[in-house]
């Protein structure tokens, strides 16, 4: 079904794959000129299009739009006002489909959706309002094109099955575009994703983008890499099919990914209003890939990924096969990472030999498109979802693609079946809408099943479960009274209507003010809206507590902050920065306050506290001379590897606020988590062996500021313990570019735009 190359490969006229050089010349005649055949990959030909440093191998990138979410669009829009911003100098849609239960906290949520709909008014940007859309779908309608680039603050930013290289980042990166600086990265790898053969019916798109998460998340296969999809196979995929497999890209820990075109990507956006966005996009005659992922979409079958990570991926025919095996071994494995409750699975396993489950959803960028949404009515028509304990959501991805369904009758047959049809919103997939109850199983077919991603709250006893699955077998799940079931299990009779696109929805709702700011126009605040607290700059030298010790292989950037209901703080620095780790670790955040205690006192009155000053007498009797009232002190915390997951900049953000100046790490799951914590002030250490520090130790760096500035490979580092004594250890940071330096040693990314620092 899916083969990984462990070696580079040569794609021969977009079809003939050779791992051997000698070989291909000798069948071809062509030289295997290996720079030659980098530059005729469509990564290179769009990177090359979009860099402004004239260095290939060192990206300046500039992109054609970028696009906010609500829970990430106010701290960007903040953070490039303080940096200077009079007008957007690009198109930049903001959306609100995350934060649009506007119960949640009072006001605050649709007090930021106003302050959104005033800045565009102000800066010229485009906002799209409450429930009209997801932030991918009217993305994809409105903004894709092939050969274009689109930054976005959330993850799973991805158009490339439409021929636009897309990008998921923290906010500081789309706040460097607001002030007219670049997206700076070294080049990455591309990694061919070659298709070949036709999925059977009802094997859906997140079938097949499952079995690839599973097969290569792991490895770091295509980690920081383009997945660059080709292959004859592309052509038996409809336009929807593509988008929802691709978006699922984010999940293998890839920086981006990019598609061939063809004439069915040319039907797509003309059906959409825009045929002058497509240009056909293929690899040259010779291409080279530093891999290849060889995917029979033929040989597929119904898949569901178990908790808790879109990795732990089976067929669904092997899970019922070896049903008892299977979900023992998971609910251990999710119960070795839980702390203070447990996961129970084995309970889902009936006496008969089914698995029952308790909800089914059908949501957001990946589950919400239109062909998914009527290959589940088609499954459902006629059938009932049932009066017992299992229920079933859908969430459609644009008020277009519900108009659509509605003028076909789908929709009235999902709602004649039991199904419950929603909002444009996006909540199942980060814990904002429909949690379970206690103890219940959710299948979804949504991006993530991270830890309490469906909204529960282990700290309090609250614990849910979701796997992940394709939208027909979820509705095949539906139709069997929730007892687990593939769709090609079902005879089915599937459908292919046409899809009419309305635009005028959106031309009637949708703010577009791009192009035409009008300065003088007031921000609307809420108060909950708060500007970011002052960060201070680096100190030659470095004192820090370790206030969260994490041995988990992976820390999810849902960890570092909860998703759900917090996010409705996301506009509050101070009050946002209280659930940092709250899930993981409730002992961080007041061991991190006790430590910005200290830290404040050392600063306004010359005070130190009887602890530093212990540490600091440590120490010097070890030898290392240290100034405490010079040294700045701040916390840490240390994991395996933190970041995997979502790109918001709160992950790190909340940390710094909190008082944190580093993290620890044997390696950063993300590259987008990585510039997070460099865009706000705090020093991404990595270190061979964690073993030399434990929770609660002091870690001191002497000369960090000159050896951030001077990008040295090598850092003398000192563990102190309570009970005194000092180990000496090494820590490196990894290449960093010069702006990156500079915005470690200011303190963060708005105090070194405020230092004038950056060309434009």
């Amino acid at each position: 079904m899916i083969r990984l190359y462990d070696t580079p490969v040569w794609l021969v006229n977009g079809r003939d794959l050779y791992t051997d050089p000698l070989e291909m010349q000798h069948k071809t005649g062509l030289t295997p000129d290996r720079k030659a055949a980098e530059e005729a990959t469509m990564a290179w030909s769009i990177l090359a299009a979009h860099n402004t440093s004239g260095d290939m191998e060192n990206l300046r990138l500039r992109f054609d739009s970028m696009t906010s979410h609500d829970i990430t669009y106010v701290g960007i829009i903040q953070t490039a006002r303080a940096s200077g911003m009079t007008r957007f100098p690009l198109p930049y849609v903001l959306t609100n489909c995350h934060n649009s239960l506007c119960a949640v906290g009072g006001t605050i949520n649709e007090d930021d959706h106003k302050f959104a709909l005033s800045a565009a008014v102000k800066y010229g940007g485009i906002y799209v309002p409450a429930n009209l859309a997801n932030i991918h779908s009217y993305n994809r309608e409105t903004m894709a094109g092939c050969g274009r680039m689109i930054l976005g603050s959330d993850s799973h930013t991805r158009y490339g099955a439409i021929g636009t290289m897309a990008v998921g980042e923290g906010g500081g990166e789309l706040a460097k575009q607001l002030v007219g600086r670049t997206y700076d990265f070294r080049r990455p790898g591309v990694v061919a994703v070659y298709l070949k053969g036709k999925p059977r019916p009802g094997v859906g798109p997140h079938d097949v983008a499952l079995s690839i998460v599973g097969a290569v998340y792991k490895n770091g296969y295509v980690k920081n890499k383009v997945m660059e999809f080709v292959g004859p196979g592309i052509a038996e995929l409809s336009m929807e099919y593509r988008n929802a497999v691709d978006v699922m890209t984010t999940e293998t820990t890839c920086w981006s990914s990019i598609w061939e075109t063809d004439e069915k990507t040319r039907e797509y956006l003309t059906l959409h209003g825009r045929p002058e966005a497509f240009s056909p996009l293929h690899p040259g005659e010779l291409a080279y890939y530093d891999g290849c992922i060889e995917v029979d979409l033929s040989a597929v079958e119904c898949a569901i990924a178990l908790p808790m990570h879109p990795s732990n991926v089976f067929s669904i025919r092997e899970l019922k096969a070896n049903a008892a095996d299977i979900l023992h071994e998971a609910e251990e494995a999710a119960n070795r990472q839980l702390k203070g409750v447990r996961m129970d699975l084995m309970s889902k396993l009936q006496p008969d030999g089914s698995i029952r489950v308790e909800q089914g959803e059908i949501a957001g960028c990946a589950g919400g498109t239109y062909e998914n949404i009527l290959a589940a009515a088609d499954i459902l028509r006629g059938r009932s979802c049932g009066n017992g304990a299992f229920s079933l959501s859908v969430y459609p991805g644009s008020m277009p693609a519900l108009a659509q369904l509605l003028r076909n009758g789908a929709a009235a047959d999902l709602v004649s079946a039991g199904v419950i049809l929603r909002e444009c919103f996006c909540g199942p997939c980060f814990g904002a809408g429909d949690c379970p109850a206690n103890g219940e199983l959710s299948i979804r077919h949504t991006t993530r099943n991270f830890p309490n991603r469906e909204g529960s709250k282990p700290g309090e006893g609250q614990l849910a479960a979701v796997a992940l699955m394709d939208a027909r077998s979820i509705a095949a799940t539906a139709a069997n009274g929730g007892r687990l079931t593939a769709a090609t299990e079902l005879e089915v009779d599937y459908t292919e209507p046409d899809y009419r696109y309305d635009g005028g929805i959106y031309e009637k709702r949708v703010y577009n003010g791009w192009g035409r700011p009008e300065p003088e126009h007031g921000l609307r605040f809420g108060p909950n809206i708060k500007d970011w607290p002052q960060m201070p700059a680096l100190t030659e030298d470095l004192l820090v507590k370790l206030c969260a010790y994490i041995d988990d292989p992976v820390t999810t950037t849902d960890e570092l902050i909860p998703s759900g209901e917090t996010s409705a703080y996301r506009s509050n620095p101070e009050r946002l920065s209280e659930f940092a780790l709250s899930r993981r670790c409730p002992d961080y955040v007041p061991r991190s306050k006790e430590v910005r205690a200290m830290e404040r006192a050392r600063v306004a009155e010359g005070k130190l506290s009887e602890e530093v000053l212990s540490v600091c007498v440590d120490l010097r009797q070890a030898g290392i001379p240290v100034d405490p009232l010079h040294t700045d002190l701040g916390s840490a915390i240390y994991a395996n590897m933190p970041g995997d997951g979502s790109a918001r900049e709160q992950a790190a953000s909340c940390q710094r606020v909190m008082g944190g100046s580093a993290n620890f790490a044997r390696q950063y799951a993300t590259k987008r988590y990585r510039s997070n914590c460099i865009n706000w002030g705090m020093t991404p250490f990595l270190v061979e062996d964690p073993s030399v520090f434990a929770l609660g130790d002091w870690v001191f760096i002497p000369g960090l500021r000159s050896a951030v500035l001077e990008n040295r490979e090598g850092i003398d580092a000192y563990a102190v313990k309570a009970d005194g004594t000092v180990t000496p250890f090494k820590v490196s940071i990894g290449p960093l570019t010069e702006p990156e330096r500079q915005i470690l040693a200011e303190g963060c990314l708005i105090n070194y735009y405020r230092a004038g620092g950056g060309e434009k």
